[in-house]
């Protein structure tokens, strides 16, 4: 006994980092899920875009930030650092920085809540704000960083666990992710450019936002899943060795699949092939780890029928399984001709959102709630609701998406006999999706329903208990674990034991895919050939330009016209590569609620373009879009057209010095022009007006090449 007291640590576990973390958690992924209700239900009332601030356009970036970065972001951190300080036998290495973590990613929250419905925004999908937060964002991943592994070094459990590793490549890859995609040169505090342009642009977003899927929504997770699943079904995980496969080889795949969201459009053949291949080659460690996490309760099925939470963990497992059978499916191109840019998309990442990362941060949050406030759950009927709720909820959204996005990929392509598109006009499909959106914003609601009874369920549990804010533990000092621990008899256990090791093996297994994708296609020229007669757009049509990012046009509309004859025959001429290499950023789009505007310039006059924004019925009997009346009335702010010109120049577009001087005077001419164009048709609007600019700008839209 004496000898126990000389080699015991006293130690304690900080549970109020973990309880900040779980109540942002909550209440976030509540505002999250409200704001998915709010935009689902505009997809099919156009009533419910309430003021410039709140249409579709602000609303969805507020919805995915929300959901990913709130919600799941701040249960990724409840998760690390409630299971890191416990697998490592120590309490995180500073408070100081666990705090400034967490009131740091809670500002940055509230800086994305104020900016994206304001109309600040980057357009880059999951990556929309703004410079400034960018570095704040950084900041705060740095210190997450620093905490982790001070509190790795620091351990007193020699071996790190599987869950450990999940969490070290999680923060190298999204540091590296970050830093790549936020390149922008500063216009002014609230507006910047990409350094990219175009095809290239398209390339590191994709890198990026595949990979933000990757690395943010699913290697976390799998930590958390190899550590609280165990602990709910007191078994121990199924397989090492497994989870050894799954781990190397999740990450090393995952980078390379970027591309298969960009099939069909401008980027290099190559570049699409080997998106391609390394998706289908991903379902192999996906589904490892998938089996991993199942087979964890072979022997314990007995234990699912009574135990809510673990039914939880084996839908959102499963979740997981059809997530990752469904990527590498979407990304044969024959699929994918069918399924891009419709609602099948739509219906792949919910059921990863709300199955995989949703039910999972559920699962946490019950069982972890209750032990740090030292108490029973306050109910365990609501637990029991809430599963069967959220679970109808997820069918009711993801069916009828599925639905929807069958029957838009197979109208756009339907011909009649004749030769003629069948439904020719794009609305013909808008209408025919109404009842199944509205399905969808029942299951949402029903799923949100389930959050907020999850949220009373918790917050009545915290009231009944005491939080144990400083949990006493013990534990041997590594240096006498060091001491006494054999030979390893495995070559993965030298890594095993060596954080810094491990950190730079993860590095060098996402840099190699990354690089072999990216540095080519921005080396090599014959992958992006430039067209002489693509000229950089004038200074009136950049505002456009800048207004249409501003209003979120990105989100409904895309700008690729795909090389297939149900395209061509809508749209006109397909997209090629060189037509993109002004764009800062490129805005190819990920989603059709409306028709893609790539060739959109001079197909309707002046006036239909200022009616169709005044009120879109007026133009498009049954449309759903909202109607943009204040661009009528807000005058452009051209203030920064100099500056924004001159921005454009240090990035490679070639505006010459005078065309930057007389930048304000060369907009008001091409305005006073778009005015006289619509006063002729009897519109009177002065020519200083944020409509003008938006018309330049769609009016220039795919006008540099000759079109059919």
């Amino acid at each position: 006994m004496s000898t126990k007291s000389t080699t015991l640590e006293q130690f304690y576990y900080d549970n109020k980092i973990v309880r900040n973390f779980s109540i942002a958690t909550i209440v976030w992924g509540v505002v999250g899920m409200l704001v998915g209700v709010i935009i689902a239900t505009q997809l099919f009332a156009p009533a419910a875009n309430l003021t410039q601030y709140g249409t579709f356009g602000r609303l969805r970036p507020l919805h995915t930030n929300a959901v990913i970065f709130a919600f799941v972001g701040n249960a990724i951190f409840a998760g690390v650092y409630y299971s890191l300080q416990r697998l490592l036998k120590a309490r995180m290495f500073s408070d100081f920085l666990s705090n400034f973590h967490f009131w740091g990613w809670q500002l940055i929250i509230v800086a994305a809540a104020i900016t994206l419905p304001l109309g600040i925004t980057t357009s880059h999908e999951y990556a929309e704000l703004e410079w400034p937060i960018d570095i704040a964002i950084t900041l705060v991943w740095v210190a997450f960083g620093i905490n982790m592994f001070g509190t790795i070094f620091k351990r007193r459990e020699r071996h790190l666990y599987v869950a450990i590793w999940f969490y070290i490549a999680t923060f190298i890859t999204v540091a590296v992710l970050h830093l790549t995609n936020s390149m922008q040169l500063p216009i002014s505090l609230f507006k910047s450019y990409y350094v990219y342009a175009g095809v290239q642009d398209a390339l590191i977003q994709w890198w990026y936002g595949h990979n933000a899927v990757a690395f943010f929504l699913t290697t976390p997770f799998l930590g958390m899943m190899y550590y609280f699943l165990p602990k709910m079904a007191n078994r121990p995980v199924y397989s090492y060795r497994l989870s050894i496969l799954h781990f190397w080889a999740l990450i090393f795949i995952y980078i390379w699949a970027g591309p298969h969201h960009l099939l069909y459009s401008s980027l290099p053949d190559w570049a699409q092939s080997l998106g391609v291949v390394f998706s289908i080659m991903l379902i192999a460690p996906s589904w490892g780890g998938m089996i991993n996490g199942l087979l964890t309760l072979r022997g314990a099925w007995d234990q699912v029928r009574e135990n809510t939470l673990l039914k939880f963990m084996v839908v959102g497992i499963t979740s997981y399984g059809m997530a990752t059978f469904e990527g590498p499916m979407l990304s044969l191109k024959n699929i994918n001709a069918i399924a891009h840019f419709t609602d099948w998309i739509v219906a792949h990442v919910h059921v990863g959102a709300l199955g995989w990362n949703g039910f999972l941060t559920f699962a946490m949050l019950y069982w972890l709630v209750p032990r740090i406030f030292q108490t029973n759950l306050y109910s365990e009927k609501l637990v029991k609701t809430h599963f069967w709720i959220g679970t109808i909820g997820i069918a009711f959204y993801a069916i009828p998406m599925y639905i929807s996005g069958f029957t838009q990929g197979m109208m756009w392509k339907q011909f009649t006999a004749e030769g003629t598109l069948q439904y020719g006009n794009f609305l013909d499909t808008t209408l025919q999706l109404l009842p199944m959106h509205m399905m969808r914003a029942l299951g949402g609601t029903l799923y949100l329903t389930g959050a907020i009874l999850m949220a009373f369920n918790l917050f009545k549990t915290m009231a009944q208990g005491t939080l144990l804010a400083n949990e006493k533990a013990e534990a041997a000092p590594l240096a006498i674990i060091e001491e006494k621990h054999e030979s390893d008899g495995h070559w993965h256990r030298w890594i095993e034991k060596r954080p810094i090791q491990l950190l730079v093996a993860s590095l060098v297994m996402i840099l190699v895919g990354s690089l072999v994708e990216l540095v080519p296609t921005f080396m090599v020229k014959s992958n992006v050939p430039t067209i002489e007669s693509v000229k950089p757009y004038s200074s009136l049509e950049l505002e456009g330009r800048d207004i249409y990012i501003r209003e979120g046009c990105v989100s409904c509309h895309s700008q690729l016209v795909r090389p297939f004859r149900s395209e061509t025959e809508r749209y006109g001429e397909f997209s090629k590569s060189g037509e993109f290499v002004y764009d800062h950023p490129f805005l190819w789009g990920s989603k059709r609620t409306g028709p893609d505007l790539h060739r959109e310039g001079g197909k309707y006059p002046d006036s239909w373009h200022y009616h169709h924004m005044r009120e879109p019925s007026s133009m498009s009997p049954g449309s759903i879009m909202p109607n943009y009346a204040w661009l009528l009335e807000q005058t452009l702010n051209t203030s920064q057209t100099q500056d924004k010109l001159a921005a454009m120049k240090k990035l490679g577009v070639p505006y010459s010095t005078d065309e930057i001087a007389n930048a304000v005077k060369d907009l008001n001419t091409q305005a006073k022009a778009i005015q006289a164009n619509l006063a002729a048709e009897k519109i009177k609007v002065s020519q200083d007006k944020e409509i003008i600019a938006l018309i330049a700008y769609l009016q220039r839209l795919g006008t540099d090449i000759s079109k059919k």
